[in-house]
C-alpha cells in the first residue's frame, strides 16, 4: 500500500483535491470508533413474506450510509454497515450484506402502495422497472460481517481496500475520468448507472468486479443521497488494480504534459475558493 499511498498524494496534488479518497472493503473485525447505523430490527425477505417486518420501526432505525460516511469524512474515521446494523432496506442489499432485497424496495423507490401513506420516491416508473434494476445490479454476498469505508490512508498491506472512492466536483472529476480512459486505452470504461448513492460506490463495482469488468462508477446522482454530499460534488469509485493503473499511468499522463489540464486545473482553484476550501 505504501507505493499506492504515495501515488495517490502525487495524483491529489495534479488535481488540486485536497481530501484523501476513501477505500472500502469487508472484514469480519469490527472498526473501532465508527460511524454506522443503529442496530435495527430483523428485516428479511422471508421474514417479510411472513407478515413479521413492521416498516414503520424499521424506518425508525434508518440511517443512510453515505450520511455515516459523510460524518467519516469530516473526522477522517471509518464508517460500516452490517446486517444487524444497516439502518436502511435498500443499503442492506446493495452493500452486499443481504439477499434478496425486501420487496418493500421496489415500491418505495417507484410509485408507492396503494391505499398507505407510502407514496413513493419516483425514480423509477414502477415495480417491475425495480425489480429488472436489483436483479441486473445483483451483487454477490458479502465475504465478511462488515463493509467498511474509511480514509484510504488507513489501509496497511495487510488490509487492503477493494475499490477507491473520490468525492470530487466536476472539475476533478475531469482529470479523473481522462486519467482512468489513458491508463486503459478503453474509452467504455467508465459507467453511470442508476443506482442509490451507495449502489454506485459499492454495489456496482461489485457487479462489475463479478463480471470481470474492469470499470470506474461515476455516481452521486441518487436525490435521497444529495444532502449527504457536498454542493456540486460526485463520486468516482475505481477497483484497485484499475486504480493502480492510473497511478503506474500518472508520468506520461496529460498532468506532466503541455496541453489542457493547467487550464482546467485554474477552474479548481476557482472552484476551491469560491466554496471556501482553499485560499
Amino acid at each position: 500500500m505504501e507505493a499506492t499511498l504515495q501515488g495517490t498524494q502525487a495524483l491529489l496534488q495534479h488535481l488540486g483535491l485536497g481530501e484523501e479518497p476513501f477505500g472500502v472493503h469487508y472484514t469480519n473485525t469490527k472498526p473501532e470508533k465508527a460511524f454506522c447505523p443503529k442496530p435495527g430490527v430483523p428485516i428479511s425477505r422471508a421474514l417479510e413474506e411472513e407478515g413479521k417486518v413492521n416498516m414503520q420501526e424499521v424506518f425508525g432505525c434508518f440511517s443512510c450510509i453515505i450520511g455515516n460516511i459523510w460524518l467519516a469524512r469530516k473526522k477522517h474515521c471509518a464508517a460500516f454497515i452490517s446486517e444487524e446494523e444497516y439502518g436502511c432496506p435498500g443499503g442492506i442489499f446493495y452493500s452486499a450484506m443481504q439477499k434478496p432485497n425486501v420487496a418493500f424496495i421496489e415500491y418505495y423507490v417507484t410509485t408507492g402502495i396503494p391505499g398507505t401513506p407510502i407514496h413513493g420516491e419516483r425514480y423509477l416508473p414502477s415495480p417491475e422497472a425495480m425489480r429488472q434494476f436489483l436483479a441486473q445490479v445483483n451483487p454477490p454476498k458479502a465475504p465478511a460481517k462488515y463493509c467498511v469505508f474509511k480514509p484510504l490512508s488507513q489501509f496497511t498491506e495487510a488490509e487492503q481496500p477493494d475499490f477507491v472512492i473520490f468525492f470530487a466536483r466536476p472539475e476533478v472529476l475531469t482529470g479523473l475520468f481522462t486519467l482512468t480512459s489513458f491508463s486503459t486505452g478503453n474509452v467504455d470504461c467508465v459507467a453511470s448507472p442508476f443506482g442509490a448513492g451507495c449502489t454506485n460506490i459499492v454495489g456496482w463495482p461489485l457487479h462489475y468486479r463479478e463480471q470481470g469488468v474492469e470499470k470506474a462508477v461515476l455516481g452521486g446522482f441518487d436525490p435521497s443521497a444529495r444532502k449527504f454530499l457536498k454542493t456540486d460534488e460526485l463520486t468516482f469509485t475505481v477497483p484497485l488494480g484499475l486504480y493502480r493503473k492510473m497511478l503506474a499511468a500518472l508520468p506520461e499522463s496529460m498532468f506532466n504534459q503541455q496541453g489542457s489540464w493547467p487550464e482546467v486545473r485554474k477552474k479548481v482553484a476557482r472552484s476551491g475558493a469560491a466554496w471556501g476550501e482553499t485560499e
